[in-house]
């Protein structure tokens, strides 16, 4: 079922797999020829860090960069994989409607216990490194405590701990309010945190490390023939985000753009391949981009699907508003959508479905499928009938 038009919202990789084990040399995490201007600024997600042996791993490669660079290095990182929710779970056991406030607070510290551990993996070896926190990063963030936005950054924290450590270490996803209470980011933020690391030290270049080696015309894991993208452009990547790709948080790409930093994804594990980088240059493109968490809401009507919206966006949450019919799109899942709306006095829609994305060029058309798995047979259907350029040539996009 193809839902006609979308609305934008108001503005406001299968990689190569490599055995673990520490008995491997140690990991060359190079930039290579990509511009070479103030210190380096590295993001590894949640799935690098399985094992509490992998922080040892990830931290000999980052002694081997250093030692071989020279250059003081920011390392952000996520929770280890599952911890988040996790910690959601617990915290629900005890009260299944938390405040948004301890929330905030709770689910960040995953990503600080993980900044600590590799930290202590570096100190192991000799190295320098040290923890900067939210509340000591110098980020400030609107009064949203679970989707926040910054909106002020003071880099003199920061660059006083690269001038005094050869790594710094960064929690992804935190910040503080202009009151200095904890806030989030929100899921899967820490690309965001890493941008604005960044842009706060002055990096031409940032590093996003996760389990694929860059972004392809769908879901790699899932997706029969999909197909790696060499090079995409900062506003392709921002809108394929906003439609569910999962590969890169869509405000750490606006944030690129604005301040042009050019974002390399790279495998997380040895040898680091590059597979994408984004930056100002890009052409048309096709992809399908679906996430089985996503969800598509139904209202009686305009104006409800309409204050619904305006609901989610006033949250900090991604939404598509569609066209043709009374509907809103949920993207990426790990939202009360109930919650959302009945503090905005907003009466709840139904769930109608899954939302699959079919972009081909500029033009974008929302599918709907009943279910997670029919999401994934439909999106199955529609990549087969693309036509992709040649990989050296094809500059297109997709989610993962």
């Amino acid at each position: 079922m193809a839902l006609a038009g979308l609305r934008q919202p108001p503005r406001r990789r299968r990689a190569q797999r490599h055995p673990g084990g520490r008995a491997r040399p140690p990991a060359r995490l190079h930039g290579g020829r990509h511009p070479v201007n103030g210190p380096e600024v590295l993001k590894f997600g949640g799935s690098t860090f399985r094992t509490h042996a992998a922080y040892e791993e990830l931290a000999a490669g980052l002694e081997e960069r250093v030692r071989r660079g020279g250059r003081p290095t920011a390392v952000v990182v996520s929770a280890m994989q599952g911890e988040t929710e996790g910690l959601r779970g617990r915290l629900h056991e005890v009260n299944p409607r938390p405040e948004d406030a301890t929330s905030a607070g709770m689910l960040a510290t995953g990503d600080l216990l993980s900044a600590h551990l590799l930290a202590a993996a570096l100190h192991r070896r000799g190295r320098t490194a040290t923890v900067l926190a939210g509340h000591q990063l110098g980020l400030t963030t609107d009064n949203s405590y679970l989707w926040a936005r910054v909106v002020r950054t003071d880099p003199a924290p920061l660059r006083r701990a690269l001038a005094e450590h050869e790594v710094v270490v960064v929690p992804g996803g935190q910040a503080v309010d202009a009151e200095g209470r904890p806030t989030w980011l929100g899921k899967n933020s820490s690309d965001l945190s890493a941008l604005a690391v960044a842009r706060a030290v002055g990096s031409g270049v940032c590093e996003i490390h996760s389990d694929v080696d860059g972004i392809y015309t769908s879901d790699p894991h899932l997706i029969a023939g999909a197909r790696i993208l060499p090079r995409v452009s900062y506003n392709m990547a921002a809108l394929m985000s906003l439609y569910g790709a999962k590969v890169l948080h869509r405000r750490a790409v606006q944030l690129a753009l604005r301040h042009r930093i050019e974002i390399v994804l790279r495998y997380n594990r040895a040898p680091f391949s590059a597979g994408t980088t984004i930056s100002a240059e890009g052409t048309q493109m096709s992809a399908v981009v679906f996430n089985q968490r996503s969800v598509v809401l139904g209202y009686p009507d305009d104006a409800r699907a309409d204050a619904a919206h305006n609901a989610f966006h006033g949250a900090g949450i991604d939404t598509v508003r569609l066209t043709g019919r009374p509907g809103v799109a949920v993207v990426g899942g790990y939202v009360d959508v109930e919650a959302v709306q009945r503090r905005a006095g907003v009466e709840p829609g139904r769930e109608m479905g899954v939302p699959v994305a079919e972009v081909r060029g500029s033009k974008v058309t929302m599918h709907l499928a009943e279910s997670g798995e029919d999401a994934l047979h439909l999106a199955q259907r529609l990549h087969d009938g693309m036509d992709f350029p040649q990989p050296r040539d094809a500059v297109a996009l997709a989610g993962v």
